[in-house]
């Protein structure tokens, strides 16, 4: 056809496109019916000079699929450390995840179960060391889970069952768009291949597809890119055959250009939004929209572009020094965890040689446990190993201890049947008369009971009220022989009286163990007297004291040794008064030294909590002071009490009653 035929069709055609607008004019809006006119008529100009609009970006002319995904998959999962956990806490925290959208939770479910599986493994294999250790052959052996695990095991296989149902209804869902839209092509076909009618109606018919195509979700990756290009291929096919005009066409761009200029608003309102997860999953969101939206007028198209670009880019370098932190975060949080194994490390590094200091690297190991706890996570390569390093350090401890107690309470075991053999002994003597031997044979006893070790806390006291009984039997029933022989009174009398005497004569020497010899012997002579008459009592007691105090003075005895000799005499002055005596003045002691432990215990606790500095320097002098202070008190009265202990404080003197 020539030029000038082209022309003269395009202009008959042009005619019948307005014709056909003004008969539609009294059914819709005249601005709507004018632009849709014009745009025709100017589209078959366009085409008849092939001319055609200036396209946008590269990138955003022919959008491709975006990559399908479950919506609820796409956000991020917090990431949680649950390497430290017991296996309850992860079970508490599988059920506490199994509340929430199964879409949400698919990383930490799997995290608590790997951790899971590991200490499974742990306790199914103490479980078979212990079978081969109760003498069980290792072929016999049939591994089973425990209650805990059968019920963490049947919670996450409610997990595994909810979440396939939910990908199986999301790909049934992703099916059923799929052919929802093959449908919606085949209508596009059907619209490009049939008669034209009025221009209005088949393009409100091409508005109504391309809605019913923005409204359908996602379907199978496989079948997305192809669909995608039949798609615009039949858009192309059907603005070649409607000849929409250059009216229409700018209607189109002013529409699209509202609707990203929309977008731009709301990407911007992005760049404030707090959470970093929260405006990156908004941004792609945004970026999927904008690639469903048609190009803009040629002028406005590189503007809005760069605009929708830059906030977008705002959002993007957000994100990117938010996980810049957060991996330098994680790098600080494998500091202070590396930094916490060598602690470990070097508190076991010398095996304990007592109870109190196993439980105390125990106590510092449970603290150390609870701050490695308190860390946030470290990067995910080496989190299992630095654990392993960890927890490795900690079991050794505690399987050493388990071993040492296991060996301690042997000893304390064979310690237990050996006083048990003291009572019985102690209990046969306790029913004789043959005071002297009988004495003798309890005192050899007590001494005895000295040298065998602990027994085990529960039954310590027990044995020893048992074996003390039974001394105190046998001294009350002395003493009560004992207690009407008092025509010795004015004997014993008369025998103190020579004491002081020779105390008065006696001259202290230059050699002061000599001396103190010679005191002791003045106070042990003292002892084994007898009572003497209640009306002399005091003013002969006063009197010696008086002279052992001046022997001291001289002396120059410290304060602790005037108050343990003191002690010393005030229990041989008492020792007629058996168990009760002993047992209340022992009270008092046990009832002091808990006191001064207490006290200690609350001052190295408040010495934890000084800030390093002058003020603090001075407040910690004074607590140490306090606390060596009290330390010698406690050696006075442990001191005290194993002179309660000694056989002659309870026995010697009651012989001479």
């Amino acid at each position: 056809m020539s030029t000038t035929n082209c022309c003269r069709t395009n202009s008959k055609q042009q005619t019948h496109i307005m014709e056909e607008l003004n008969e539609m004019q009294p059914n819709v809006q005249n601005d709507e019916l004018q632009t849709n006119a014009q745009q025709s008529a100017a589209d078959i100009d366009s085409n008849t000079n092939n001319v055609t609009p200036a396209p946008e970006p590269v990138a955003e002319t022919m959008p491709e699929a975006p990559a399908t995904e479950t919506p609820a998959e796409a956000e991020p999962e917090p990431e949680v450390d649950y390497s430290a956990m017991t296996r309850e806490e992860l079970l508490a925290a599988l059920n506490e995840l199994m509340q929430q959208d199964v879409a949400r939770i698919r990383n930490r479910v799997s995290a608590i179960r790997n951790q899971f599986n590991t200490l499974n493994k742990e306790v199914e294999k103490q479980a078979f060391e212990a079978f081969l250790a109760d003498g069980g052959n290792k072929d016999d052996y049939k591994g089973e889970n425990d209650e805990l695990a059968n019920t963490f095991y049947k919670v996450y296989e409610t997990y595994r069952n909810r979440r396939q149902k939910m990908l199986d209804e999301i790909e049934a869902a992703k099916q059923r768009n799929l052919e929802a839209k093959r449908q919606l092509l085949e209508q596009l076909r059907l619209l490009i291949d049939k008669d034209e009618e009025t221009l209005k109606q088949t393009y409100d018919e091409f508005n109504v597809i391309q809605e019913k195509w923005k409204s359908i979700g996602d379907v199978p990756r496989e079948q997305m890119n192809d669909l995608w290009q039949n798609y615009h291929f039949l858009i192309e096919q059907f603005f070649n055959k409607i000849k929409i005009n250059k009216e229409l066409r700018m209607l189109d761009l002013k529409r699209n250009l509202e609707q990203k200029i929309q977008l731009c608003e709301k990407a911007e309102e992005l760049i404030v939004e707090t959470s970093v997860v929260k405006a990156f999953k908004a941004l792609q969101e945004l970026r999927a929209q904008w690639k469903e939206i048609g190009p803009v007028p040629q002028e406005q198209n590189e503007e809005t572009w760069q605009r929708f670009n830059n906030a977008a880019n705002q959002i993007d370098s957000r994100r990117r020094e938010y996980y810049d932190q957060r991996n330098e975060e994680f790098d600080q949080n494998l500091l202070a965890k590396q930094a916490l194994i060598e602690k470990a490390n070097e508190l076991t590094q010398e095996m304990p040689t007592s109870t109190k200091q196993w439980n105390d690297v125990s106590e510092e190991l449970d603290k150390l446990l609870s701050l490695w706890r308190s860390i946030g996570p470290v990067p995910r390569e080496q989190n299992e190993s630095i654990w392993k390093q960890f927890k490795g350090t900690i079991d050794k401890h505690y399987a050493d201890k388990k071993q040492h107690f296991g060996q301690m309470r042997d000893e304390q075991t064979e310690n237990y049947n050996k006083k048990v053999n003291l009572c019985l002994r102690a209990e046969a003597i306790a029913k004789r008369e043959d005071w002297k031997k009988a004495t003798e044979e309890l005192l050899q006893l007590q001494a005895e009971w000295k040298t065998i070790g602990a027994t085990s806390r529960k039954v310590s006291d027990k044995i020893w009220h048992r074996f003390r009984s039974a001394c105190d039997e046998f001294f009350d029933k002395k003493g009560e022989f004992f207690k009407d022989i008092r025509s010795s009174e004015s004997e014993n009398l008369e025998k103190k009286a020579a004491i002081i005497e020779e105390m008065k004569a006696f001259v202290l020497g230059e050699d002061k163990d000599a001396n103190l010899s010679a005191i002791k012997e003045f106070q042990r002579r003292w002892s084994e007297i007898g009572h003497v008459p209640m009306k002399e009592k005091d003013r002969i007691m006063t009197e010696y004291r008086g002279l052992l105090d001046g022997f001291f003075e001289k002396l120059k005895i410290t304060a602790r040794e005037m108050d343990m000799n003191r002690f010393r005499e005030r229990v041989r002055s008492h020792a007629a008064e058996g168990k009760k005596f002993a047992n209340s003045e022992r009270d008092d002691l046990m009832s002091k030294i808990e006191k001064l432990r207490a006290d200690l215990k609350l001052w190295e606790n408040n010495l934890g909590f000084l800030a390093s500095s002058k003020q603090a320097d001075l407040l910690k002098q004074e607590f140490e002071k306090k606390m060596q202070a009290a330390r010698q008190q406690i050696a006075l009265l442990e001191a005290k009490l194993r002179i309660l202990d000694e056989p002659e404080s309870t026995s010697d003197n009651t012989e001479n009653n």
